[in-house]
């Protein structure tokens, strides 16, 4: 129950993605295959240079906030600590994601020769759900930021007010 926001948020960005997928349609032409992904490398190079700016940004304030834990006369039970961990990780993912997606958007597409058939097909499919999978780690990094920082201000608060 204490993960239900997360994966409620996540699976909500992962259902518009299918969504999106399947308003597309099915893609019957290695051509219209070079379109899609020309299309999506357009603004994927943006949003994979953004999530991957933000992963790192969450990555360094998480150690900022871990010395904070340290550094305060309130001792933190055992579950900021695993919250701090769990937002290091989905960032950790959510980086090494993006930059697979930005390695996979600036691959010549149209210019290899002799490629098998369904090779774009194929390479469309997976970059379209490398941009959904990236957006959905986003988000629930996010929500678990959001959950976490709310734990550790209820724990350095004064009062019941938080």
């Amino acid at each position: 129950m204490k993960h239900l926001a997360v994966i409620l948020t996540t699976g909500l960005v992962i259902l518009i993605g299918i969504g999106a997928r399947f308003a597309i349609g099915n893609v019957y032409s290695e051509a219209e295959a070079t379109n899609l992904i020309q299309a999506l490398t357009q603004t994927g190079l943006y949003l994979g240079s953004a999530i991957a700016g933000a992963s790192a940004t969450t990555l360094a304030l998480m150690l900022t906030l871990l010395g904070l834990t340290n550094q305060t006369k309130t001792d933190f039970d055992d579950d900021v600590y695993r919250s701090i961990s769990q937002v290091a990780w989905l960032s950790t993912i959510s980086l090494v994601g993006a930059v697979i997606l930005l390695l996979m958007l600036v691959l010549p597409v149209g210019e290899f020769d002799q490629m098998p058939d369904g090779w774009y097909r194929l390479m469309y499919e997976v970059i379209f759900a490398l941009t959904v999978t990236v957006c959905a780690l986003l988000t629930a990094t996010v929500v678990r930021l959001f959950m976490t920082i709310r734990h550790v201000i209820s724990q350095v608060t004064p009062g019941e007010t938080v």
